[in-house]
Protein backbone atom coordinates (compact mmCIF):
# COMPACT_ATOMS: atom_id res chain seq x y z
CA UNK A 1 0.00 0.00 0.00
CA UNK A 2 1.43 3.37 -1.03
CA UNK A 3 2.47 5.61 1.86
CA UNK A 4 2.35 9.38 1.40
CA UNK A 5 4.76 11.83 2.99
CA UNK A 6 2.04 13.58 4.99
CA UNK A 7 1.28 10.41 6.97
CA UNK A 8 4.97 9.83 7.78
CA UNK A 9 5.99 13.25 9.12
CA UNK A 10 4.87 16.20 11.19
CA UNK A 11 5.59 19.71 9.87
CA UNK A 12 6.59 22.67 12.06
CA UNK A 13 7.43 26.15 10.73
CA UNK A 14 10.32 28.10 12.24
CA UNK A 15 10.28 31.65 13.61
CA UNK A 16 12.48 34.72 13.46
CA UNK A 17 15.36 34.82 15.95
CA UNK A 18 17.89 37.43 16.98
CA UNK A 19 21.43 36.66 15.85
CA UNK A 20 24.25 37.40 18.31
CA UNK A 21 27.86 38.12 17.40
CA UNK A 22 29.47 36.75 20.58
CA UNK A 23 27.60 33.59 21.62
CA UNK A 24 27.79 32.26 25.16
CA UNK A 25 28.11 28.60 26.08
CA UNK A 26 24.31 28.39 26.32
CA UNK A 27 23.69 29.83 22.83
CA UNK A 28 22.06 27.67 20.19
CA UNK A 29 22.84 27.45 16.54
CA UNK A 30 20.42 29.29 14.25
CA UNK A 31 19.67 27.44 11.02
CA UNK A 32 18.81 29.47 7.92
CA UNK A 33 18.61 28.69 4.21
CA UNK A 34 22.38 28.80 3.61
CA UNK A 35 22.88 26.27 6.41
CA UNK A 36 20.85 23.70 4.49
CA UNK A 37 23.64 23.55 1.89
CA UNK A 38 26.74 23.68 4.10
CA UNK A 39 28.16 24.64 7.49
CA UNK A 40 30.50 27.36 6.22
CA UNK A 41 29.04 30.23 8.26
CA UNK A 42 27.58 29.32 11.65
CA UNK A 43 25.20 31.75 13.38
CA UNK A 44 23.92 31.63 16.95
CA UNK A 45 21.07 32.96 19.07
CA UNK A 46 20.44 33.23 22.80
CA UNK A 47 16.69 32.70 22.30
CA UNK A 48 15.34 29.88 24.43
CA UNK A 49 12.05 29.30 22.62
CA UNK A 50 11.53 28.20 19.06
CA UNK A 51 11.31 25.16 16.80
CA UNK A 52 14.42 23.08 17.40
CA UNK A 53 15.80 20.63 14.87
CA UNK A 54 17.79 17.51 15.64
CA UNK A 55 20.00 15.58 13.17
CA UNK A 56 17.21 13.06 12.57
CA UNK A 57 14.94 15.79 11.13
CA UNK A 58 14.69 16.81 7.50
CA UNK A 59 14.62 20.58 6.93
CA UNK A 60 13.12 22.40 3.96
CA UNK A 61 13.29 26.02 2.82
CA UNK A 62 9.59 26.95 2.87
CA UNK A 63 9.59 30.50 1.50
CA UNK A 64 11.58 32.64 -0.90
CA UNK A 65 13.81 32.18 -3.92
CA UNK A 66 15.33 29.01 -2.43
CA UNK A 67 12.03 27.33 -1.53
CA UNK A 68 12.37 23.57 -1.86
CA UNK A 69 16.03 23.39 -0.79
CA UNK A 70 16.56 20.39 1.52
CA UNK A 71 18.95 19.78 4.41
CA UNK A 72 19.36 17.23 7.20
CA UNK A 73 21.78 16.22 9.93
CA UNK A 74 21.53 19.67 11.59
CA UNK A 75 20.93 20.66 15.21
CA UNK A 76 19.61 24.07 16.28
CA UNK A 77 16.69 26.51 16.17
CA UNK A 78 15.25 27.00 12.69
CA UNK A 79 14.57 30.41 11.16
CA UNK A 80 11.30 31.79 9.85
CA UNK A 81 11.80 30.60 6.25
CA UNK A 82 12.56 27.00 7.27
CA UNK A 83 10.20 24.14 8.15
CA UNK A 84 11.07 21.02 10.13
CA UNK A 85 9.86 17.65 8.85
CA UNK A 86 10.00 15.30 11.83
CA UNK A 87 9.73 11.61 10.95
CA UNK A 88 7.16 9.64 12.94
CA UNK A 89 8.76 6.61 14.65
CA UNK A 90 6.32 4.15 13.09
CA UNK A 91 7.16 5.38 9.57
CA UNK A 92 10.49 3.51 9.44
CA UNK A 93 12.22 6.14 7.32
CA UNK A 94 15.98 6.72 7.39
CA UNK A 95 16.57 10.48 7.54
CA UNK A 96 19.33 10.76 4.88
CA UNK A 97 17.27 8.58 2.53
CA UNK A 98 14.20 10.79 2.93
CA UNK A 99 16.31 13.92 2.58
CA UNK A 100 17.91 12.73 -0.66
CA UNK A 101 14.54 11.59 -1.98
CA UNK A 102 13.03 15.02 -1.35
CA UNK A 103 16.03 16.65 -3.04
CA UNK A 104 15.06 14.71 -6.15
CA UNK A 105 11.60 16.33 -5.92
CA UNK A 106 12.92 19.91 -6.08
CA UNK A 107 11.46 20.66 -9.52
CA UNK A 108 8.07 19.30 -8.43
CA UNK A 109 8.10 21.39 -5.26
CA UNK A 110 8.93 24.53 -7.26
CA UNK A 111 6.31 23.78 -9.89
CA UNK A 112 3.58 23.35 -7.27
CA UNK A 113 4.69 26.32 -5.11
CA UNK A 114 2.24 29.15 -4.45
CA UNK A 115 2.88 32.89 -4.60
CA UNK A 116 3.16 35.10 -7.68
CA UNK A 117 6.42 36.84 -6.72
CA UNK A 118 7.72 35.00 -3.64
CA UNK A 119 7.42 31.19 -3.86
CA UNK A 120 5.94 29.29 -0.90
CA UNK A 121 5.91 25.52 -0.56
CA UNK A 122 2.44 24.09 -1.17
CA UNK A 123 1.80 22.02 1.96
CA UNK A 124 -0.81 19.85 0.29
CA UNK A 125 1.51 19.08 -2.63
CA UNK A 126 4.35 18.25 -0.23
CA UNK A 127 2.25 15.96 1.94
CA UNK A 128 0.84 14.26 -1.16
CA UNK A 129 4.23 13.00 -2.39
CA UNK A 130 4.14 9.17 -2.56
CA UNK A 131 7.08 7.57 -0.76
CA UNK A 132 9.20 4.84 -2.37
CA UNK A 133 8.57 1.35 -1.03
CA UNK A 134 12.11 0.53 0.14
CA UNK A 135 13.07 -1.59 3.16
CA UNK A 136 14.81 0.29 5.97
CA UNK A 137 18.20 -1.42 5.53
CA UNK A 138 18.09 -0.72 1.80
CA UNK A 139 17.29 2.92 2.59
CA UNK A 140 20.56 3.02 4.54
CA UNK A 141 22.46 1.42 1.65
CA UNK A 142 20.99 3.85 -0.88
CA UNK A 143 21.70 6.90 1.27
CA UNK A 144 25.28 5.73 1.84
CA UNK A 145 25.82 5.07 -1.87
CA UNK A 146 24.35 8.39 -3.03
CA UNK A 147 26.20 10.21 -0.26
CA UNK A 148 29.50 8.85 -1.59
CA UNK A 149 28.74 10.14 -5.07
CA UNK A 150 27.61 13.50 -3.64
CA UNK A 151 30.95 13.71 -1.84
CA UNK A 152 32.84 13.13 -5.09
CA UNK A 153 30.72 15.76 -6.84
CA UNK A 154 31.51 18.29 -4.09
CA UNK A 155 35.20 17.39 -4.38
CA UNK A 156 35.24 18.00 -8.13
CA UNK A 157 33.48 21.36 -7.68
CA UNK A 158 36.06 22.30 -5.08
CA UNK A 159 38.88 21.36 -7.47
CA UNK A 160 37.38 23.58 -10.17
CA UNK A 161 37.01 26.47 -7.73
CA UNK A 162 40.62 26.07 -6.59
CA UNK A 163 41.83 26.22 -10.20
CA UNK A 164 39.81 29.41 -10.76
CA UNK A 165 41.38 30.89 -7.64
CA UNK A 166 44.81 29.84 -8.92
CA UNK A 167 44.27 31.71 -12.19
CA UNK A 168 43.09 34.79 -10.31
CA UNK A 169 46.19 34.80 -8.10
CA UNK A 170 48.46 34.32 -11.14
CA UNK A 171 46.74 37.20 -12.95
CA UNK A 172 47.13 39.56 -9.99
CA UNK A 173 50.76 38.49 -9.55
CA UNK A 174 51.55 39.19 -13.21
CA UNK A 175 49.53 42.36 -13.75
CA UNK A 176 48.75 43.73 -10.28
CA UNK A 177 45.75 45.62 -8.94
CA UNK A 178 44.43 47.79 -11.83
CA UNK A 179 43.75 50.69 -9.44
CA UNK A 180 47.26 50.71 -7.94
CA UNK A 181 48.92 49.71 -11.24
CA UNK A 182 52.14 48.62 -9.47
CA UNK A 183 53.91 47.81 -12.77
CA UNK A 184 53.15 51.33 -14.10
CA UNK A 185 51.61 50.05 -17.32
CA UNK A 186 50.31 52.85 -19.58
CA UNK A 187 46.60 53.56 -19.08
CA UNK A 188 44.63 53.16 -22.30
CA UNK A 189 41.01 53.20 -23.43
CA UNK A 190 39.41 49.92 -24.42
CA UNK A 191 38.07 51.57 -27.58
CA UNK A 192 41.68 52.11 -28.75
CA UNK A 193 41.86 48.36 -29.37
CA UNK A 194 38.58 47.79 -31.23
CA UNK A 195 38.99 46.05 -34.58
CA UNK A 196 37.35 49.18 -36.04
CA UNK A 197 34.94 51.83 -34.71
CA UNK A 198 31.89 50.23 -36.36
CA UNK A 199 32.41 46.57 -35.40
CA UNK A 200 34.15 47.07 -32.04
CA UNK A 201 30.93 46.72 -30.03
CA UNK A 202 27.51 45.44 -31.01
CA UNK A 203 24.33 44.88 -28.98
CA UNK A 204 22.15 41.92 -29.85
CA UNK A 205 19.12 42.29 -32.14
CA UNK A 206 15.95 43.76 -30.67
CA UNK A 207 12.76 41.69 -30.47
CA UNK A 208 11.39 42.95 -33.75
CA UNK A 209 14.50 41.75 -35.60
CA UNK A 210 14.46 38.26 -34.06
CA UNK A 211 11.08 37.02 -32.89
CA UNK A 212 10.46 33.98 -30.72
CA UNK A 213 8.64 32.17 -33.53
CA UNK A 214 11.72 32.36 -35.76
CA UNK A 215 13.78 29.99 -33.62
CA UNK A 216 14.16 26.46 -35.03
CA UNK A 217 15.24 23.06 -33.66
CA UNK A 218 18.63 23.10 -35.38
CA UNK A 219 20.68 25.35 -37.62
CA UNK A 220 22.91 28.33 -36.81
CA UNK A 221 23.45 28.66 -33.02
CA UNK A 222 22.24 31.70 -31.09
CA UNK A 223 24.25 32.76 -28.04
CA UNK A 224 22.30 33.53 -24.88
CA UNK A 225 23.21 34.27 -21.26
CA UNK A 226 23.28 30.57 -20.35
CA UNK A 227 26.32 30.10 -22.60
CA UNK A 228 28.48 32.28 -20.34
CA UNK A 229 29.81 31.00 -17.02
CA UNK A 230 30.37 33.61 -14.26
CA UNK A 231 34.00 32.41 -14.02
CA UNK A 232 34.66 33.59 -17.59
CA UNK A 233 34.24 30.35 -19.52
CA UNK A 234 32.11 29.56 -22.56
CA UNK A 235 29.42 27.00 -21.80
CA UNK A 236 27.99 24.45 -24.20
CA UNK A 237 25.67 23.31 -25.63
CA UNK A 238 23.69 25.94 -27.49
CA UNK A 239 19.92 25.69 -27.01
CA UNK A 240 18.61 28.12 -29.63
CA UNK A 241 19.07 28.13 -33.40
CA UNK A 242 17.99 30.07 -36.49
CA UNK A 243 17.89 29.17 -40.17
CA UNK A 244 20.70 29.93 -42.60
CA UNK A 245 18.46 32.52 -44.28
CA UNK A 246 17.80 34.30 -40.97
CA UNK A 247 21.52 34.29 -40.24
CA UNK A 248 22.18 36.12 -43.51
CA UNK A 249 19.64 38.76 -42.48
CA UNK A 250 21.32 39.16 -39.07
CA UNK A 251 24.95 38.71 -40.16
CA UNK A 252 25.94 42.01 -38.51
CA UNK A 253 25.32 40.26 -35.16
CA UNK A 254 27.58 37.31 -36.03
CA UNK A 255 30.09 35.75 -33.63
CA UNK A 256 33.56 34.60 -34.67
CA UNK A 257 36.47 33.03 -32.79
CA UNK A 258 38.02 35.49 -30.34
CA UNK A 259 34.96 37.69 -29.89
CA UNK A 260 34.12 38.59 -26.29
CA UNK A 261 30.47 37.93 -25.44
CA UNK A 262 29.09 40.01 -22.55
CA UNK A 263 25.77 39.76 -20.71
CA UNK A 264 23.86 43.03 -20.22
CA UNK A 265 20.94 41.48 -18.31
CA UNK A 266 20.56 38.79 -15.67
CA UNK A 267 24.06 38.43 -14.20
CA UNK A 268 25.18 41.72 -15.74
CA UNK A 269 28.73 41.83 -17.06
CA UNK A 270 29.63 38.14 -17.06
CA UNK A 271 31.68 37.46 -20.17
CA UNK A 272 33.78 34.92 -22.03
CA UNK A 273 35.85 34.47 -25.18
CA UNK A 274 33.95 32.76 -28.00
CA UNK A 275 35.45 29.55 -29.37
CA UNK A 276 33.46 28.73 -32.48
CA UNK A 277 36.09 26.65 -34.32
CA UNK A 278 35.17 28.48 -37.50
CA UNK A 279 31.44 27.86 -37.09
CA UNK A 280 28.66 30.41 -37.45
CA UNK A 281 26.61 31.99 -34.65
CA UNK A 282 24.89 35.22 -33.62
CA UNK A 283 24.24 36.96 -30.30
CA UNK A 284 20.78 37.30 -28.78
CA UNK A 285 19.05 40.45 -27.52
CA UNK A 286 20.58 40.65 -24.02
CA UNK A 287 24.21 40.25 -25.10
CA UNK A 288 27.00 42.55 -26.30
CA UNK A 289 29.69 41.45 -28.74
CA UNK A 290 33.15 42.99 -28.27
CA UNK A 291 35.59 42.48 -31.15
CA UNK A 292 39.25 43.49 -30.69
CA UNK A 293 42.23 44.05 -32.95
CA UNK A 294 45.60 42.31 -32.68
CA UNK A 295 47.18 44.37 -29.88
CA UNK A 296 44.89 43.34 -27.02
CA UNK A 297 44.21 39.72 -26.18
CA UNK A 298 40.52 38.95 -25.52
CA UNK A 299 41.51 36.62 -22.68
CA UNK A 300 43.23 39.49 -20.87
CA UNK A 301 40.08 41.62 -21.01
CA UNK A 302 37.88 38.79 -19.70
CA UNK A 303 40.33 38.00 -16.88
CA UNK A 304 40.65 41.68 -15.94
CA UNK A 305 36.88 42.19 -15.79
CA UNK A 306 36.23 38.87 -14.02
CA UNK A 307 39.02 38.93 -11.41
CA UNK A 308 39.08 42.68 -10.72
CA UNK A 309 35.40 43.59 -10.51
CA UNK A 310 34.82 47.03 -9.07
CA UNK A 311 38.40 48.06 -9.84
CA UNK A 312 38.12 48.76 -13.56
CA UNK A 313 37.02 52.24 -14.63
CA UNK A 314 33.79 53.43 -13.03
CA UNK A 315 32.00 50.09 -13.19
CA UNK A 316 30.13 49.36 -9.96
CA UNK A 317 29.41 45.94 -8.49
CA UNK A 318 26.16 45.03 -6.72
CA UNK A 319 25.71 42.82 -3.63
CA UNK A 320 25.33 39.75 -5.86
CA UNK A 321 28.81 40.26 -7.32
CA UNK A 322 27.50 41.29 -10.75
CA UNK A 323 28.03 44.67 -12.38
CA UNK A 324 25.15 47.06 -11.74
CA UNK A 325 24.91 47.99 -15.42
CA UNK A 326 26.67 47.35 -18.73
CA UNK A 327 26.33 48.89 -22.18
CA UNK A 328 28.43 49.81 -25.21
CA UNK A 329 28.89 53.39 -23.96
CA UNK A 330 30.54 52.11 -20.78
CA UNK A 331 32.88 49.90 -22.81
CA UNK A 332 33.79 52.77 -25.16
CA UNK A 333 35.07 54.93 -22.30
CA UNK A 334 36.59 52.17 -20.14
CA UNK A 335 40.23 52.77 -19.17
CA UNK A 336 42.69 50.18 -17.83
CA UNK A 337 46.45 49.55 -17.44
CA UNK A 338 47.71 48.08 -20.72
CA UNK A 339 50.45 45.42 -20.29
CA UNK A 340 52.84 44.35 -23.08
CA UNK A 341 51.47 41.77 -25.53
CA UNK A 342 54.25 39.34 -24.54
CA UNK A 343 53.03 39.35 -20.94
CA UNK A 344 49.45 38.84 -22.08
CA UNK A 345 50.60 35.83 -24.12
CA UNK A 346 52.44 34.35 -21.13
CA UNK A 347 49.24 34.48 -19.12
CA UNK A 348 47.31 32.94 -22.02
CA UNK A 349 49.74 29.99 -22.03
CA UNK A 350 49.17 29.44 -18.31
CA UNK A 351 45.40 29.64 -18.80
CA UNK A 352 45.58 27.06 -21.58
CA UNK A 353 47.32 24.56 -19.29
CA UNK A 354 44.94 25.18 -16.39
CA UNK A 355 41.92 24.97 -18.69
CA UNK A 356 43.11 21.54 -19.84
CA UNK A 357 43.06 20.43 -16.20
CA UNK A 358 39.67 22.06 -15.66
CA UNK A 359 38.31 20.29 -18.71
CA UNK A 360 39.21 16.93 -17.17
CA UNK A 361 37.63 17.87 -13.84
CA UNK A 362 34.55 19.24 -15.60
CA UNK A 363 34.10 16.02 -17.55
CA UNK A 364 34.51 14.02 -14.36
CA UNK A 365 31.95 16.27 -12.66
CA UNK A 366 29.49 15.81 -15.53
CA UNK A 367 29.97 12.04 -15.42
CA UNK A 368 29.43 11.97 -11.65
CA UNK A 369 26.30 14.10 -11.89
CA UNK A 370 24.95 11.78 -14.59
CA UNK A 371 25.82 8.79 -12.42
CA UNK A 372 24.07 10.36 -9.43
CA UNK A 373 20.97 11.08 -11.51
CA UNK A 374 20.82 7.53 -12.85
CA UNK A 375 21.47 5.92 -9.45
CA UNK A 376 18.92 8.07 -7.62
CA UNK A 377 16.27 7.48 -10.26
CA UNK A 378 16.75 3.71 -10.05
CA UNK A 379 17.05 3.73 -6.27
CA UNK A 380 13.83 5.63 -5.63
CA UNK A 381 11.97 3.39 -8.08
CA UNK A 382 13.27 0.30 -6.26
CA UNK A 383 15.14 -0.84 -9.38
CA UNK A 384 18.70 -0.61 -8.02
CA UNK A 385 20.55 -3.88 -7.38
CA UNK A 386 21.85 -3.52 -3.81
CA UNK A 387 23.01 -7.12 -3.37
CA UNK A 388 26.68 -6.11 -3.46
CA UNK A 389 26.32 -2.95 -1.38
CA UNK A 390 27.33 -3.63 2.25
CA UNK A 391 25.17 -2.30 5.06
CA UNK A 392 27.06 0.62 6.66
CA UNK A 393 27.32 0.88 10.43
CA UNK A 394 24.83 3.67 11.14
CA UNK A 395 24.38 5.29 14.53
CA UNK A 396 22.31 8.37 15.29
CA UNK A 397 23.76 11.31 17.22
CA UNK A 398 21.57 10.45 20.19
CA UNK A 399 22.71 6.82 20.18
CA UNK A 400 26.32 7.90 19.82
CA UNK A 401 26.03 10.27 22.79
CA UNK A 402 24.43 7.56 24.95
CA UNK A 403 27.14 5.09 23.96
CA UNK A 404 29.87 7.62 24.80
CA UNK A 405 28.34 8.35 28.21
CA UNK A 406 28.03 4.64 28.93
CA UNK A 407 31.65 4.08 27.96
CA UNK A 408 32.84 6.91 30.23
CA UNK A 409 30.79 5.62 33.15
CA UNK A 410 31.96 2.03 32.79
CA UNK A 411 34.85 0.90 35.05
CA UNK A 412 36.56 -2.05 33.37
CA UNK A 413 38.10 -4.53 35.79
CA UNK A 414 40.96 -5.24 33.44
CA UNK A 415 42.23 -3.22 30.53
CA UNK A 416 43.24 -5.27 27.52
CA UNK A 417 46.23 -3.76 25.78
CA UNK A 418 46.08 -4.13 22.02
CA UNK A 419 49.12 -3.10 20.02
CA UNK A 420 48.64 -0.35 17.49
CA UNK A 421 48.42 -1.57 13.94
CA UNK A 422 51.74 -1.29 12.19
CA UNK A 423 52.14 1.57 9.78
CA UNK A 424 52.59 -0.14 6.45
CA UNK A 425 54.96 1.19 3.84
CA UNK A 426 53.59 0.30 0.43
CA UNK A 427 55.98 0.29 -2.52
CA UNK A 428 54.10 -0.18 -5.76
CA UNK A 429 56.37 -1.26 -8.64
CA UNK A 430 57.59 1.13 -11.33
CA UNK A 431 56.28 0.55 -14.83
CA UNK A 432 57.34 1.75 -18.25
CA UNK A 433 53.77 2.20 -19.47
CA UNK A 434 52.18 4.43 -16.81
CA UNK A 435 51.68 7.45 -19.06
CA UNK A 436 50.36 5.25 -21.88
CA UNK A 437 47.93 3.66 -19.42
CA UNK A 438 46.27 7.01 -18.81
CA UNK A 439 45.04 7.11 -22.39
CA UNK A 440 44.53 3.37 -22.93
CA UNK A 441 41.79 1.73 -20.84
CA UNK A 442 43.24 -1.76 -21.38
CA UNK A 443 46.68 -0.72 -20.16
CA UNK A 444 45.07 1.17 -17.27
CA UNK A 445 43.27 -2.00 -16.15
CA UNK A 446 46.53 -3.96 -16.42
CA UNK A 447 48.42 -1.33 -14.40
CA UNK A 448 45.89 -1.28 -11.56
CA UNK A 449 45.65 -5.08 -11.53
CA UNK A 450 49.44 -5.42 -11.22
CA UNK A 451 49.52 -2.83 -8.46
CA UNK A 452 46.61 -4.48 -6.63
CA UNK A 453 48.44 -7.82 -6.60
CA UNK A 454 51.58 -6.13 -5.29
CA UNK A 455 49.53 -4.28 -2.67
CA UNK A 456 47.94 -7.52 -1.43
CA UNK A 457 51.37 -9.14 -1.11
CA UNK A 458 52.58 -6.26 1.08
CA UNK A 459 49.66 -5.76 3.48
CA UNK A 460 50.15 -9.09 5.29
CA UNK A 461 47.43 -9.56 7.91
CA UNK A 462 46.16 -6.01 7.56
CA UNK A 463 42.66 -5.73 6.14
CA UNK A 464 42.36 -4.77 2.47
CA UNK A 465 41.17 -1.19 1.88
CA UNK A 466 40.25 0.05 -1.58
CA UNK A 467 40.61 3.69 -0.46
CA UNK A 468 44.08 3.01 1.01
CA UNK A 469 45.13 1.30 -2.22
CA UNK A 470 43.87 4.20 -4.36
CA UNK A 471 45.73 6.65 -2.10
CA UNK A 472 48.92 4.58 -2.45
CA UNK A 473 48.44 4.42 -6.23
CA UNK A 474 47.89 8.18 -6.46
CA UNK A 475 51.03 8.79 -4.38
CA UNK A 476 53.08 6.43 -6.55
CA UNK A 477 51.89 8.13 -9.75
CA UNK A 478 52.96 11.49 -8.34
CA UNK A 479 56.36 10.10 -7.33
CA UNK A 480 57.00 8.62 -10.78
CA UNK A 481 55.79 11.66 -12.72
CA UNK A 482 55.93 14.73 -10.43
CA UNK A 483 55.65 17.18 -13.33
CA UNK A 484 52.51 15.62 -14.79
CA UNK A 485 49.01 16.18 -13.42
CA UNK A 486 47.67 12.66 -12.91
CA UNK A 487 44.53 11.86 -10.94
CA UNK A 488 42.59 8.66 -10.45
CA UNK A 489 38.93 8.83 -11.44
CA UNK A 490 35.63 7.07 -10.82
CA UNK A 491 36.46 4.72 -13.72
CA UNK A 492 39.57 3.61 -11.80
CA UNK A 493 37.45 2.94 -8.73
CA UNK A 494 35.23 0.71 -10.89
CA UNK A 495 38.32 -1.21 -12.07
CA UNK A 496 39.34 -1.76 -8.43
CA UNK A 497 35.81 -2.79 -7.47
CA UNK A 498 35.61 -5.38 -10.27
CA UNK A 499 39.08 -6.66 -9.41
CA UNK A 500 38.00 -7.18 -5.78
CA UNK A 501 35.04 -9.34 -6.85
CA UNK A 502 37.31 -11.41 -9.12
CA UNK A 503 39.90 -11.71 -6.33
CA UNK A 504 37.26 -13.01 -3.93
CA UNK A 505 36.24 -15.66 -6.46
CA UNK A 506 39.85 -16.70 -7.08
CA UNK A 507 40.91 -16.69 -3.44
CA UNK A 508 43.41 -13.85 -3.78
CA UNK A 509 41.20 -12.02 -1.28
CA UNK A 510 39.21 -13.70 1.47
CA UNK A 511 36.42 -12.52 3.76
CA UNK A 512 37.08 -12.72 7.50
CA UNK A 513 35.39 -11.52 10.68
CA UNK A 514 37.15 -8.58 12.31
CA UNK A 515 39.05 -9.06 15.58
CA UNK A 516 38.18 -6.60 18.36
CA UNK A 517 40.58 -7.95 21.00
CA UNK A 518 41.72 -11.09 22.82
CA UNK A 519 40.35 -12.99 25.83
CA UNK A 520 42.28 -14.14 28.89
CA UNK A 521 43.43 -17.24 27.00
CA UNK A 522 44.78 -15.17 24.15
CA UNK A 523 42.05 -16.24 21.76
CA UNK A 524 40.66 -13.69 19.33
CA UNK A 525 37.40 -11.92 20.15
CA UNK A 526 35.47 -11.56 16.91
CA UNK A 527 33.42 -8.50 16.04
CA UNK A 528 30.38 -8.19 13.79
CA UNK A 529 32.15 -6.73 10.75
CA UNK A 530 33.42 -8.57 7.68
CA UNK A 531 36.87 -7.55 6.45
CA UNK A 532 38.79 -8.42 3.31
CA UNK A 533 42.22 -9.94 3.80
CA UNK A 534 44.88 -11.20 1.45
CA UNK A 535 44.40 -14.91 0.78
CA UNK A 536 46.29 -17.58 -1.10
CA UNK A 537 45.54 -17.92 -4.78
CA UNK A 538 44.62 -21.54 -5.56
Amino acid sequence: MTQFLGSAISISKGKKHEVIESPSSSAKRLIGIDDLRNDDLLRYTEDRKGVEAIPEDVLIAWDGANAGTIGFGKRGLIGSTIARLRIKPESKLFTPFLGLFLKSKFDYLRKTATGATIPHINRKALEGIPLPEVEFNDQIRIAHLLGKVEGLIAQRKQHLQQLDELLKSVFLEMFGDPIKNPHTFPVRKLSDFYINPKEGTKCGPFGSALKKGEYVDSGVPVWNMDNIDPTGRMLSPFRMWITEQKFKELSSYSVIDGDIIISRAGTVGKMCVAKMNGGKAIISTNLIRLRLGDNLRPLHVVALMTYCKGKVGRLKVGPDGAFTHMNTGILDTLEFPYPPSELQDQFATIVEKVEALKSGYQQSLSDLESLYGALSQQAFKGELDLSRVPLPDVQSDAEAAEAAEAAEAAEPTEKVETPAEEQLTINLPDTDYLLDALADSTLRQRLLSDWLKSYCQQIGNTSFSASDFLAAAQTRMTELHPDTELELSVDDYDIVKNWVFDALNSGLLQQAQNVTGHDENGDSILGNLIELRAGVQP
